[in-house]
Formats: structure tokens, C-alpha cells, sequence
């Protein structure tokens, strides 16, 4: 290659560099307002800890996950007692949390939905979470609560006020109405799958 040819091509290079950096600005923008677009949503956590999650839970997930081109990363809580290292075999647990997880992914999958599950440790729900929210970034965090003392993510109200507070993400705090009663759940917890 000649020297002028080489000069021409970057020449040519600095010339699409510049304008890339001039426009791309401008293409990141809104028509007419001039605000940046927010970032898509491409990952949507579903902290669970129980054998079942709200149907209202799981069905805004997936219609939010169609709409954004988005993951939904269900992700199962597992608290570890005191007594047992963090990184210890969980049987029990497992066996109420591993059916649910692969409840959620087939439906997910079903549905034309992309899902990569997950299972953080901790010593209680927020342990867990924290730990996973540590290695792990998370576009959207949806969390379901449930009435009273019946809480199926396993959080209490405290628990929730600090992910609000502390936890960089779009967070929906979803709670169904008294009388939505419907869950999803793995057939062998013995909750029948709606």
C-alpha cells in the first residue's frame, strides 16, 4: 500500500470518528426534548426463598421480559443456619427451592422468554440477596410480598426498605390483591400449580 493511499485511509478514519462522536450523542437522544433514553432493561431478578412465587409475580416478569428483549433471572434464596458453612450441602432446601426454579424457567421458555437461574447463599433472605447483588448486576429486581405474615419471598418489611434504599436497580415491589390466591409452585410441594 502507498504512503498516500495509507494517509488517505486514515484520514477517512478520523473523519468517521469524528462524526461518529458528533452524532452518536444526538442518535442517544429523544426527538425534541433532548434527554438521554434510559439504558434497556436486560436482566430482571425475581428473589424467591419459599416453594412458590405470586402468578402475578411471574407474569409481569414475562410480559416486562417480552417487551425489553430481557432475561428473567429467578433467583432462590437459600439460607444457610449458622451451624453449617456458607458453601455447605443444602438438601432440604433445595429440594423446596430446585423444583420452583425449573417451574418458572420451563413456563418462562414456554413463553418465548429467555431464563437464566440462580442460587445465592446466605445466612438469611438479605444475606442472600446482598451476596448475589455483589457479584452480579441486575437490570430490575422484581419483588412479591405477600399479606400479613405470609411472605413468600421471605422478606420482611425492613428487608425491602433497604433494597429500596440501598440497592442500585429498578425495583417493583409487587403485592397481588388479598383475594389473588394463585401461585406458581412445583407440583410436588403439594400447591396446585394455576
Amino acid at each position: 500500500m502507498s504512503g498516500a493511499a495509507a494517509a488517505g485511509i486514515a484520514a477517512a478514519a478520523l473523519i468517521v470518528g469524528l462524526l461518529a462522536g458528533a452524532l452518536l450523542p444526538r442518535l442517544l437522544r429523544t426527538h425534541g426534548r433532548g434527554e438521554e433514553r434510559p439504558a434497556p432493561v436486560r436482566r430482571i431478578l425475581i428473589p424467591f426463598t419459599g416453594s412458590f412465587i405470586p402468578r402475578r409475580a411471574f407474569e409481569a416478569a414475562v410480559r416486562l421480559a417480552k417487551a425489553e428483549h430481557a432475561i428473567i433471572m429467578p433467583a432462590f434464596l437459600a439460607r444457610v443456619p449458622m451451624n453449617l458453612p456458607l458453601e455447605g450441602p443444602l438438601p432440604k432446601q433445595c429440594a423446596e427451592g430446585m423444583p420452583l426454579l425449573e417451574v418458572i424457567e420451563q413456563r418462562a421458555l414456554a413463553q418465548g422468554v429467555e431464563v437464566d437461574s440462580r442460587v445465592a447463599r446466605g445466612r438469611t433472605a438479605r444475606d442472600a440477596l446482598r451476596n448475589l447483588l455483589a457479584e452480579e448486576r441486575f437490570d430490575r429486581i422484581i419483588v412479591s410480598v405477600g399479606q400479613g405474615s405470609d411472605q413468600p419471598v421471605g422478606m420482611s418489611d425492613d428487608d425491602i426498605r433497604w433494597l429500596l434504599e440501598k440497592v442500585p436497580a429498578e425495583i417493583m415491589v409487587l403485592r397481588p390483591a388479598p383475594e389473588d390466591m394463585r401461585r406458581i409452585a412445583a407440583p410436588a410441594t403439594g400447591t396446585q400449580v394455576l
